[in-house]
């Protein structure tokens, strides 16, 4: 007796053993598909690339050596022959004796002996740069590299910490309902009450200069209250769920139920959050040091470029502003549009 194969039955089994795509799997393939989030998705890894070359030290590892003259102006500019000589108008005007005697000599010696990285700096510095120099000396290409990595440090680590705290405040508050979200409720209301740049001024005033380790924290402790919003209401709508009913029929914990079974199913809230809040936290560190709140003496970001760059505007010494500017507004764009494009790619309804 021969047995026949119905075609239709088995394409049904070919169909139903196909995997249907996840959700990541679906905005991996709409990101693929929008040329403008895939650019910016380029222009965000390039910094993050130049971002770790920094941080190993293969980039402006001397971005502190004086290579050029006093404010140097940019190469495709020229030479500018009455600035940036280093007191050479002065000794026009009063001209040394034959035989000059240093005051200083035995002292700068002794130093020079006690510090011999000192006597590696050259005397000679370049009339231009390829983009200037700050009035120190500094190329200003790579001081730009340089603050991009504080400036973008700051916005992730920040952010992460943000999206962290108000992911699990908004967890414990949606999950467990009654008096737990009664009170997170209340504590977000006076943490929201009080305006959000005051909030960061005061904070700043308190914790002051002490490294970027203050920045983050100061950034991170007062920027996590959308996140918690967000994920309270995810929680509210996931807790009654069939599978979270099904989790507690196994006797899942209630910590396992919020970040093993719930969690998954919500975690590109987060996402899009943390994307969204490192462009703001860059931002915001930026605001900061321009104000005198943020990095220290002595650590370079975009935002203390900016501060340098108003009194040197006076001048018209313009190359410093232009530079950070430029390459603030590039990484903040793209980053922008990234997070659109993946906001719109994680949205359930446009699937």
């Amino acid at each position: 007796m021969s047995t026949t194969l119905n075609p239709t039955s088995a394409s049904l089994t070919t169909t139903n053993t196909t995997k249907s795509r996840g959700l990541w799997a679906l905005a991996w393939q709409r990101l693929r598909a929008d040329r403008v989030a895939m650019c910016s998705l380029a222009i965000v890894l390039a910094y993050l690339l130049m971002l770790l070359l920094s941080v190993t030290g293969l980039v402006a590892k001397h971005w502190d050596q004086e290579v050029g003259v006093n404010y140097a102006p940019p190469t495709f500019v020229g030479a500018d022959t009455e600035a940036g000589q280093g007191g050479n108008d002065v000794n026009d005007l009063a001209p040394l004796p034959e035989n000059p005697v240093d005051p200083l000599a035995g002292i700068i010696k002794q130093l020079r002996a006690a510090n011999p990285q000192a006597a590696e700096v050259s005397a000679v510095r370049q009339p231009t740069l390829a983009f200037g120099a700050d009035k120190w000396g500094h190329d200003i290409i790579l001081k730009t590299i340089k603050g991009s990595e504080t400036s973008i440090i700051v916005g992730l680590v920040a952010a992460l910490l943000a999206v962290s705290i108000g992911t699990v405040l908004g967890a414990i508050s949606g999950y467990f309902g009654g008096r737990v979200d009664a009170l997170l409720e209340w504590f977000y209301n006076v943490f929201t009450s009080m305006p959000y740049l005051l909030l960061i001024l005061a904070v700043a005033a308190v914790l002051q200069q002490k490294g970027m380790m203050s920045i983050v924290l100061i950034l991170g402790l007062t920027g996590w209250t959308g996140t918690y919003r967000l994920l309270r209401a995810e929680y509210i709508k996931h807790r009654s769920r069939e599978y979270v009913m099904a989790a507690d029929a196994i006797g899942a914990s209630d910590w396992r139920k919020m970040f093993v079974h719930i969690f998954p199913n919500v975690s590109h809230v987060p996402l899009v959050q943390m994307s969204i809040m490192v462009v703001g936290f860059i931002k915001a560190e930026v605001i900061l040091s321009f104000l005198g709140f943020g990095v220290p003496v002595g650590v370079v970001s975009w935002g203390s470029m900016l501060n340098e760059a108003q009194n040197e505007l006076i001048l018209g010494k313009w190359w410093q502003l232009t530079a950070a500017s430029v390459a603030m507004a590039v990484l903040v764009t793209a980053f922008s549009l990234f997070t659109d494009a993946l906001r719109d790619a994680l949205d359930p309804k446009l699937k």
